[in-house]
């Protein structure tokens, strides 16, 4: 089989230093003669990988002795239920910017008082909503960082009178971050730092026990902090997947090089996308996302949207189809993907506009 370029919108492709170590692990993990599949979790071998990925987090993000790192199963999603079971006591607000915003949303309104305090539904989610102004009585203000379907990024750390909760599970690692303005980030593994199954949260530890109601044991982020995520059996192998993949990441120069990676990848097919008379983008200019790159045929094009599906997959192009929501084109340019790949796209783009002058 030839070179594929993978541009997956999640589980993410993973770098390679990350992939040959855990087949090593998986053979033998640390010495120990037991793969890292069958490693109990209350080995002092595995409690050191525990610790040397909380320690990475914390290095990488330069996270403040205020906050500290959990890893948890279950899913962004069920971060949804958690953030709201911990902090909605009386009212919180969430920027509307796509499904997975949304499906948030619901989720806290299942718990209480919770609205939209801005959406881009009107344009099909393509735009971040700007112009409007966060209540101080407030809870918390939730925003979710980088929308994979739509391709819109909020890129920056707002400045927010109340406590600020993100779900950064597609955009984390992928740029500094001040994480001192965040009461909690969180996200899954799957899109930046690790395979499926394991999630991370960021959490000020001040900013816990302010709701009245009962939290169930397994619900309540003070149970994880104290226990150090450890209070039930932890998703061991794809924490010890995130582990290597944070050692990659830290081995070739953290957040800031990688981020001026993804810029110049991002910038590479934007380019092109909006150079070639075949294609167009979906999502508000100043908006586009660094991670996820949507674009649909251009006007007048839609009938070789098949086509151009065929031909780039002839040329190993894997993983471009457009959320099923949406359809068109979707390139995720995750931390691991390299700029090679972005160079083949580019130029499997540009042969096709060739082909069809």
């Amino acid at each position: 089989m030839g070179k594929v370029h993978v541009f997956n919108a999640g589980p993410c492709v993973l770098p390679q230093e990350a992939i040959d170590k855990t087949i090593e692990a998986l053979k033998d993990f640390k010495g120990t003669g037991i793969s890292v599949l069958s490693i109990s979790h209350r080995t002092k071998e595995w409690e050191e990988t525990m610790n040397e990925c909380r320690a990475l987090w914390k290095e990488l993000l330069n996270i403040p002795d205020t906050h500290e790192v959990v890893f948890l199963g279950g899913g962004a999603s069920l971060q949804f239920l958690y953030v709201a079971m911990n902090f909605l006591e009386k009212k919180a607000a969430y920027l509307d910017t796509g499904v997975w915003a949304h499906k948030a949303l619901q989720q806290a309104q299942g718990i209480g008082d919770a609205y939209a305090i801005a959406c881009s539904k009107d344009k099909n989610y393509t735009y971040i909503p700007k112009g409007y102004e966060i209540p101080t009585d407030l809870d918390y203000f939730h925003i979710t960082t980088n929308n994979t379907i739509y391709g819109t990024e909020i890129k920056e750390d707002y400045d927010c009178p109340v406590p600020l909760i993100a779900d950064m599970s597609s955009d984390i690692m992928s740029r500094p971050v001040d994480v001192s303005k965040y009461a909690m980030i969180y996200g899954g593994a799957q899109k930046n730092v690790g395979p499926a199954g394991v999630i991370f949260a960021i959490i000020r530890k001040d900013a816990l026990g302010k709701v009245s109601r009962y939290i169930p044991t397994m619900l309540d982020y003070k149970t994880h902090i104290e226990k150090e995520s450890m209070f039930n059996t932890p998703p061991v192998f794809a924490i010890y997947v995130m582990t290597e993949t944070l050692r990659w990441l830290k081995s070739i120069g953290g957040v800031k090089a990688i981020q001026k990676l993804n810029e110049e990848k991002a910038a590479l097919l934007y380019n092109e996308i909006d150079r070639n008379s075949m294609f167009v983008g979906t999502a508000a200019k100043e908006d586009r996302s660094l991670m996820n790159v949507c674009f649909v045929m251009a006007p007048g094009k839609e009938d070789l949207q098949d086509e151009f599906f065929a031909f780039a997959k002839a040329q190993g192009m894997v993983g471009i189809k457009g959320h099923r929501s949406v359809g068109g084109f979707r390139a995720s340019l995750y931390n691991a993907c390299k700029k090679e790949d972005v160079e083949a796209l580019v130029a499997c783009m540009q042969e096709f506009e060739k082909l069809h002058k």
